[in-house]
């Protein structure tokens, strides 16, 4: 049976292989590498072997703790690091997407957290899946757009925009259905569609930031103000942080009915 007691084999072996294939990205100069894509997909089966084994074994979806949103992010970061990589070729994005996995793979494995088959009522519902699945899916082509911001500040070019722009676009499609799942889910759970509670809160400002970054994109900023836009995307990806699990910090967390436990 797959449980969280053999996490450590599958993580390594996962990451090697993502290891293989980010190094395989620099042995060729121009268009993919298809060594880079076998690799790296085989990582991913592994990687999700592991997960569907999980939810086998604990007959729910591993979705409860902050722990598990850490190995969906984990899985869901190579999966969006490759799709940059095949779409734009930036051959180093395969590396540090890796690295971003890596991780967050070793805080699973230093502090794991406990996994057992409970679910509470307000969970029970058909929106737990889809909702939980799409925010982190969102959270992870964010992250790509973060590291391409990012490389774009520390060279002060622009060719990244183009990228971010899609990532961007794509992340908030995915993250505005979170939003609206989750208030329709709120809803049938607690009666109310939105609470103003502190994680409502912050994914709030979330999507406020990255509906700027889009805003000032459509308005095409001059080019002498490049670095406006990437800064942009480092504050909305530092809220998405606060967001997913800085919340649980906050003195008010415990009254959250977001707060992972």
């Amino acid at each position: 049976m797959i449980n969280w007691d053999v996490f450590l084999p599958f993580a390594v072996v996962s990451v090697i292989l993502w290891g293989i294939g980010a190094v395989a990205t620099f042995r060729k100069s121009e268009g993919c590498s298809r060594a880079s894509v076998v690799c790296t997909v085989a990582g991913i089966v592994v990687y999700a072997v592991f997960v569907g084994g999980l939810w086998t074994s604990l007959s729910r979806p591993p979705l409860r703790t902050l722990g598990e949103t850490r190995l969906w992010y984990s899985l869901f970061m190579i999966v969006s690091g490759l799709i940059v990589y095949i779409r734009w070729r930036y051959r180093w994005i395969q590396m540090f997407s890796t690295i971003v996995a890596a991780v967050f793979i070793c805080i699973n494995i230093a502090t794991p957290d406990i996994h057992d088959q409970t679910l509470m009522p307000a969970l029970q519902s058909a929106w737990f899946v889809p909702h939980v699945t799409v925010y982190i899916f969102s959270y992870s082509v964010f992250g790509c757009a973060f590291l391409l911001a990012v490389s774009g500040l520390w060279h002060k070019t622009d060719k990244y925009l183009p990228s971010t722009d899609v990532l961007v676009n794509i992340g908030m499609a995915f993250l505005t259905f979170g939003m609206i799942s989750g208030c329709i889910w709120a809803k049938q759970a607690w009666g109310s569609y939105w609470t103003w509670d502190p994680k409502e809160t912050w994914a709030a400002a979330t999507w406020c930031a990255y509906l700027v970054y889009i805003h000032r994109r459509l308005g095409k900023s001059s080019k002498s103000d490049i670095t406006i836009p990437y800064i942009t995307l480092v504050i909305g990806f530092l809220l998405l942080q606060m967001c997913w699990y800085g919340v649980n910090l906050l003195p008010n967390a415990a009254a959250s009915m977001h707060s992972y436990n």
